[in-house]
């Protein structure tokens, strides 16, 4: 849709950036220019939906918790505001290595919203304005000018960050019903997409959805299993008090489909929008409808469903696990023949949501167009899925916007440094054909991007950035100095085969020694701990009460995972040797003999910035890198 201003005038206030969109990229983006001291100019087509979740009413989950804590660690906001707003909070995957534990907190949805929305109101070099960006304005050559309005302003500036969401000519389906709305009913944003394209920027067509909301009082909870939060809350901030945020959190609930539920999605398939052609985008694998379970996985008899509260001061409930577009008669039918919901009232029909996003090859790792100087994006815009990868592009993304502005090279977290390194390097270097969305297993040295070590990971970037206060950087530094001296001191620490060491190993089920050992060798047996053995340890220092549960957690990690945590960095090591490895920019593809076809294409293509980077490319085999590798070190870097 093409988009004509009855009056075009222009705005005479001083802005460096402008972001377009206010959702979880949006919000990061904004308050990291901000905080960067750069005069930051916030477009959303409605202030009601400032950090607005649409659809699932939690924070976290299992690689997402990971994220969350990342962006925390590098100054962003999302994990002091849900500290500040969850309802319920759990750490998954406990029964497993600390490698997937991850944090995941049910939102008070409202409350997030609100509390966000005054951290940016109150954010010094900060403006919110609601309006719809219709055009980006550049000069000849390609570099931000400024944004154009419906109203037919022109804010001038230097960088723009595009975090738009599901909005751009969004679409919403269920049975024969489409709205041309964005999310919950909002204002779609119609005419950007138009004045991108004329940019040259290519665009996709992605599809997600989400599951009705049903009230409270018509659900039989009885017939549902009780899901409790953690009796000992973990907070998503390094920031936070954990005791601060100890209280009384409500109860999730678990019940299931069954076949009745899978034989009236059966009958109902030509009905659905998925089904019949109506939905052209493509939808999330990994975050299926239930018609998509249905038919995908025939031979299961029954899929979870969760139901979550909204928040506490509405009795909205989210049906979780079963995200649909089928017509609102054919929703009422399956979700009463679940147990629990056999006289549920909806109070949202669920559906699905088309919305135009990008290829996001055409990003530099920076999240920089590389044909458009100044021009930036993050979240869903970009072709990722979920609140957690939104904000985390739009982290970086701000951080960028602001470091072009400082005339300082952009951050780029590799693979080996973050999840957030991860999902951006997957995302400009990899085709994705649907919603990406950020999984444990994509990451390759998981053992060391754990969520527990974010903070020791990350914020002395963030310090160097410039969000990071010097007194939150300095507590890291005496953290990461007592976890170091405390394990070499324990590496010193012997004991011998006395009664109390024999009768201590018995209590807990250990083996008993037949010869001396070290404290830090008694930790690394997985039924004994730190805190287990102190009765043997007489010569243990006294921890600092704020960093002493940190330490102690960091200390048992690194003792029992010693070897594995050695070898993964071993690896990194091989892997930064490639990322290290530059390709230089004019490099000629064409005239490096070898070299597939295939392989050449990409090459060109992509542009990739190392060895590294031109290894994960589809299409680049391991025998074209040996040949990149030979003609780069023939001397031929010229060419």
């Amino acid at each position: 849709m093409r988009y004509s201003a009855s009056s075009v005038w222009e705005n005479k206030d001083k802005y460096d950036i402008v972001v377009v969109g206010a959702g979880h990229a949006g919000c990061e983006a904004s308050l990291a220019a901000s905080r960067l001291g750069f005069a930051t100019l916030l477009f959303t087509v409605s202030v009601d939906s400032i950090a607005l979740m649409p659809c699932n009413p939690n924070i976290g989950g299992s690689s997402k918790g990971h994220l969350v804590r990342e962006v925390d660690a590098l100054g962003g906001e999302m994990g002091k505001v849900i500290d500040r707003t969850f309802i319920q909070s759990k750490m998954l995957n406990r029964s497993k290595g600390p490698a997937v534990h991850s944090l995941r907190a049910q939102a008070d949805k409202a409350l997030y919203s609100r509390t966000m929305r005054r951290v940016l109101e109150n954010q010094e070099n900060l403006e919110i304005k609601q309006d719809e960006v219709v055009r980006i304005l550049v000069d000849e050559n390609k570099k931000i000018e400024g944004v154009q309005t419906y109203s037919g302003a022109i804010y001038h500036c230097r960088a723009v960050v595009l975090c738009t969401g599901t909005y751009l000519r969004a679409r919403c389906v269920y049975g024969d019903v489409s709205k041309n709305t964005g999310p919950n009913g909002l204002q779609a944003a119609n005419y950007l997409t138009e004045s991108l394209k004329e940019l040259g920027i290519e665009m996709y067509r992605f599809k997600t959805g989400t599951p009705a909301r049903a009230d409270k009082n018509t659900i039989d909870f009885s017939k549902m299993e009780e899901q409790f939060g953690d009796e000992r809350i973990v907070p998503f901030s390094f920031t936070t008090d954990p005791e601060e945020i100890q209280k009384d959190q409500v109860s999730c609930w678990l019940t299931y489909t069954n076949q009745k539920t899978h034989d009236i999605i059966r009958e109902n398939l030509h009905r659905s929008p998925l089904f019949s052609g109506i939905i052209e985008g493509t939808g999330p694998r990994y975050c299926p409808s239930i018609e998509d379970k249905v038919v995908k996985f025939a031979d299961k008899e029954r899929h979870q469903v969760f139901i979550e509260p909204e928040g506490l001061e509405t009795n909205e409930m989210y049906i979780g696990g079963m995200s649909s577009s089928l017509p609102e008669d054919v929703q009422y039918a399956m979700y009463r023949s679940v147990p629990g919901l056999e006289n549920v009232k909806i109070v949202r029909n669920a559906y699905a949501i088309e919305y135009d996003c990008i290829d996001a090859r055409q990003l530099k790792p920076t999240l920089e167009f590389k044909n458009i100087h100044g021009l930036f994006s993050g979240g869903q815009f970009n072709g990722s899925s979920g609140y957690e990868e939104a904000a985390a592009q739009g982290l970086i993304a701000g951080i960028n916007a602001a470091r072009m502005l400082q005339d300082r090279s952009g951050i780029v977290l590799d693979r080996s440094q973050a999840y957030i390194g991860v999902l951006i390097d997957d995302l400009v270097m990899k085709e994705n054909h649907e919603p990406y969305r950020m999984m444990t297993s994509r990451a390759e040295y998981r053992l060391l991007l754990r969520q527990d070590n974010a903070d020791q990971r990350l914020t002395e970037i963030g310090y160097e950035v410039g969000l990071i206060p010097e007194k939150r950087y300095q507590r890291l530094l005496l953290k990461k100095k007592l976890i170091q001296e405390e394990t070499d001191r324990l590496w010193k620490v012997h004991v011998g085969t006395s009664e109390q060491v024999q009768t201590l190993l018995k209590n807990y089920g250990s083996t008993p020694l037949n010869s001396g050992t070290t404290l830090a060798e008694l930790i690394q047996r997985p039924e004994l701990s730190y805190e287990k053995i102190k009765t043997l340890d007489q010569s243990r220092p006294l921890l600092p009460d704020d960093l002493r549960e940190e330490v102690i957690e960091q200390i048992d990690i690194n003792l029992k995972y010693a070897g594995y945590i050695k070898r993964q960095q071993r690896q990194v090591e091989q892997f930064r040797k490639l990322e290290h490895k530059k390709i230089p920019d004019q490099i000629d593809y064409d005239k490096i003999k070898s070299l597939r076809m295939e392989a050449v294409q990409k090459l060109k293509k992509y542009r990739p910035e190392s060895i590294g980077q031109a290894s994960r490319i589809s299409g680049v085999s391991p025998a074209d890198i040996s040949v990149l590798l030979i003609y780069l070190s023939s001397g031929k870097k010229d060419s």
